[in-house]
């Protein structure tokens, strides 16, 4: 594992520092949308006296706080996309790979990152069994996972209760519904509610003090302004799944297909709602890893 300079120096010196994943520019979302906001989610953090730490893996080495050089050779490596358990594939096999929630997480945990800033996490899929390993790997990491709920593709009520399962805890940033995605607010209660960075900061405190493993999910609803109507998004969910179930797309292809071919039946619209609410994920995860510092 190389850890950057910035991000090694400002773990030594207790500067805050956040973990993104590499798979929003890598397969979430289109070029040169995906470079664009890589570099704005990077320099947002900055800005907020927050170090940023990119997270992939070049030609088989773990990267933790990419450059901007090698983000763009990793993307001309045609890289993977791979969670927890493909990492020894990728770095056996010297291959490049973008991290997806799960292998982000872990890898972060290695390195002491407490906070990670992420879009929406994987769940249980509708249709044939399929869950994301992002579940498991929340029962296992203990991270702060700062998110826009799950992402409204999914089967949302059994990711919930899968969640329970795995005993991963969930509090609702500033709401006591779970959110899903760029569709705003579920009508799924929320048991837990926190209202401040700082609250945040003290259950994840509480948490790793009693031993208790596992991450802290941070549910954080995207800004009302750039909410789309579930009644919308159905429309072009339903066009898009008969194309996958057509064209046999399944596992780890079916989301980034979703959302490339959601975002051109909205004529982009869904494509902003996505990069506003990681946007947002980010400002809050830089709050909290600032919090986490105070309390040190």
């Amino acid at each position: 594992m190389i850890i950057s300079e910035k991000v090694k120096k400002a773990l030594e010196d207790g500067i805050p520092v956040i973990a993104l994943e590499s798979t929003v520019i890598a397969h979430g979302l289109p070029y040169p949308h995906n470079v664009e906001t890589a570099k704005i989610l990077e320099e947002m953090a900055l800005e907020n006296g927050v170090v940023p730490a990119t997270i992939g893996i070049l030609k088989g080495e773990i990267i933790v706080g990419m450059s901007r050089e090698q983000i763009n050779e990793m993307l001309a490596d045609e890289p993977l996309k791979i969670g927890t358990r493909e990492i020894p594939y990728a770095v056996g096999m010297k291959k490049s790979a973008a991290t997806t929630v799960s292998a982000t997480m872990r890898i972060a945990r290695i390195a002491g990152i407490d906070v990670f800033a992420t879009g929406g996490i994987g769940g249980v899929h509708i249709g044939d069994w399929d869950v994301s390993q992002d579940i498991t790997e929340m029962a296992k990491s203990d991270v702060i996972v700062v998110s826009a709920g799950c992402k409204s593709i999914l089967d949302v009520k059994k990711t919930i209760e899968f969640l329970e399962t795995f005993q991963v805890t969930v509090v609702g940033y500033k709401t006591n519904k779970f959110p899903i995605f760029y569709e705003g607010l579920s009508d799924f209660n929320l048991e837990h509610r926190v209202d401040s960075p700082e609250d945040i900061a003290k259950v994840f405190r509480a948490k790793k003090s009693l031993g208790i493993e596992g991450a802290l999910l941070v549910a954080n609803p995207i800004p009302q302004e750039f909410v789309i109507s579930e009644q919308e998004v159905d429309g072009y969910m339903k066009q898009a799944l008969s194309e996958c179930f057509e064209k046999g797309i399944t596992g780890k292809a079916v989301t980034p297909y979703l959302l490339s071919r959601i975002a051109q039946l909205s004529n982009g619209k869904t494509l902003t709602s996505n990069i506003e609410l990681l946007k947002n994920n980010v400002l809050l995860a830089c709050q909290i890893a600032k919090s986490l510092k105070t309390m040190a």
